[in-house]
């Protein structure tokens, strides 16, 4: 006789129709549930921290695998995984988590306030039952795809193995579905008035720029965005996670924090701005430093109003409607606008040296010889730290969905690695690359082992500097003692040969070949380059931000 369904049974049913992997790490709180999926062969990867568990979904999501779920037990393993949550939600990224929680008769001496934890990071809990399990499940799925965030879906610990009832009906979406703490994205209709407006401005511009963001990839406006350039004569510039968006030979690159010097120099002649679906955030304006003063700036988002001073003019609407619309009040034939006269920077490698005054390498010229060596059909994700401006700068994507980098939303590092994982979940016609700092790769070490356990093929570069870079660069130059900044020196190398990947220490470019070997010998498991970079070569954009912050330079 087939037993009767559990309430873990039930959720586990939604979840499997819903997201093709489970990022996870087993405990009391959700053990049933994932024993219900693994025993119907539904895929899910065990990690080994529970941090790992959402910043694997996060990026499964970012990389184009759809919607992804993660799932802990409660108490510790729920606070585990509040900064990789915290990071999703900041960054708007869809994912479905799964966490055991206190029984319905009351906390016990183990249990936290779950809901409130998630609440102080602007997430949303629902906790299902007996009779709505499923509903509450695909709620917390609508939920998700709607308004691009992260949803927990909690399973108190005495209804896991308790018989589902028949469900009830899926609740409806109300105002009260989100926290109003941070409102979400709703698009609203293009008025034709506003549409003729904006047209009209671009027209009159000597010098209209596009600025798109990530909101522009998610709505599929790039097309749109490049026929608008090219009636205007506009050029255009994308944030990180909107990489090669518009798809021009007008087209400048990432902006902000990582644009190469001509072209920010560029970009700040720009007299009329067109943001479409960018968060104008500090990094992304260059520490207000991107656009020129008297710009004439107009930004389109889903949000409620403008994110930034600095517009003149904001519409709320869905960024490819809105580029719809704004190309249809444009006559049909291009003009010349800011092409006539505008000497774009060249894209040539730059010669760096290969060394250091210290004797160690220079992180650009690492960068430099990675881009030939890297096949093309290729996804880099990042941690975040001093690093980080290289590979956007140095190396190509070949779609936005190629080139991740969380956590900057939180400023926190330690993800990626569990990034990588969701990475290469989500695109396995791809090399996955992780670009990682010593400091951020040894919070995470851990996971090198989930890497070898689940991932054919994977690259990790980590730029080994021996330090906290930001903290040493930021911080030593104001005379703070660095001593808690630096670190020795570790192997990653031989790490990685120890945990059962491979990997060589490279002090040379030529040694860079040990990579080329690798990938000509198929790429099998898992290669961690551990690259030995000079702590004295300070990323330019570093530099700005210390400006802006009052650092004296040394």
């Amino acid at each position: 006789m087939e037993r009767p369904k559990t309430v873990a049974d039930v959720v586990a049913d939604v979840v499997a129709r819903h997201s093709p992997v489970v990022f996870s790490l087993m405990g009391n709180g959700n053990a049933h549930f994932v024993a219900s999926l693994t025993s119907r062969g539904h895929r899910v990867v065990d990690v080994r921290h529970e941090t790992a568990t959402v910043a694997a979904a996060h990026s499964f999501a970012l990389a184009g695998g759809g919607v992804a779920a993660a799932s802990a037990t409660y108490g510790a393993g729920f606070t585990n995984l509040l900064t990789s949550l915290a990071e999703a939600r900041l960054t708007r990224v869809p994912a479905v988590v799964i966490v055991g929680t206190a029984p319905t008769s009351g906390p016990r001496a183990i249990d936290i306030d779950q809901l409130a934890a998630a609440a102080a990071v602007y997430v949303r809990t629902l906790v299902v039952g007996t009779h709505d399990a499923a509903a509450q499940t695909e709620l917390a799925y609508e939920i998700a795809r709607r308004d691009r965030v992260p949803v927990i879906v909690a399973l108190p610990y005495d209804l896991v193995d308790a018989p589902a009832a028949p469900n009830g009906s899926v609740p409806t979406l109300s105002s009260d579905d989100v926290l109003r703490t941070h409102e979400l994205a709703v698009a609203e209709p293009v008025s034709r008035e506003d549409a003729a407006e904006v047209a009209g401005i671009l027209l009159r511009a000597h010098r209209p720029l596009i600025l798109a963001g990530r909101g522009a990839v998610i709505a599929q406006a790039g097309e749109a965005l490049r026929e608008i350039g090219d009636r205007v004569g506009a050029l255009s510039v994308s944030s990180l996670m909107a990489h090669g968006v518009v798809d021009s030979p007008w087209d400048l690159g990432i902006a902000g924090g990582f644009s190469t010097p001509e072209a920010a120099d560029l970009i700040k002649q720009a007299d009329v701005v067109l943001v479409v679906g960018a968060s104008m955030n500090l990094w992304q304006m260059r520490y207000n430093s991107l656009i020129d003063d008297g710009a004439h700036v107009i930004q389109v988002d889903t949000l409620s109003g403008a994110t930034h001073p600095r517009v003149n003019a904001f519409h709320r609407a869905d960024a490819r409607a809105f580029a719809v619309s704004v190309l249809n009040s444009l006559a049909a034939g291009n003009q010349a606008g800011w092409r006539a006269g505008a000497i774009l920077p060249q894209r040539d490698p730059e010669a760096f040296e290969e060394l250091a005054p210290d004797g160690r390498l220079d992180p650009r010229a690492v960068m430099e010889q990675l881009e030939d060596i890297l096949p093309a059909e290729r996804t880099i994700t990042q941690d975040n730290g001093h690093f980080m401006g290289w590979a956007p700068r140095h190396l190509s994507a070949p779609d936005p969905e190629a080139m991740l980098l969380p956590g900057l939303g939180l400023h926190c590092i330690g993800l990626g690695a569990g990034s990588l994982i969701g990475v290469a979940a989500a695109r396995t016609d791809r090399l996955p690359v992780l670009v990682t700092g010593d400091g951020g790769f040894l919070m995470e070490l851990s996971e090198l082992d989930t890497l070898v356990r689940e991932v054919p093929s994977a690259l990790v570069i980590v730029m080994n500097d021996a330090a906290f870079g930001m903290e040493v660069h930021q911080y030593g130059a104001r005379g703070l003692d660095t001593s808690s900044m630096r670190f020795s020196e570790v192997d990653f190398a031989a790490v990685a040969r120890a945990m059962g990947g491979s990997g060589a220490k490279i002090r040379t470019l030529a040694q860079l070949n040990s990579i080329e070997e690798w990938l000509s010998g198929g790429a099998q498991g898992v290669f961690v380059a551990d690259v030995a970079i000079s702590p004295e070569v300070v990323a330019d954009w570093l530099l700005l931000s210390n400006r802006y912050n009052g650092v004296p330079s040394r």
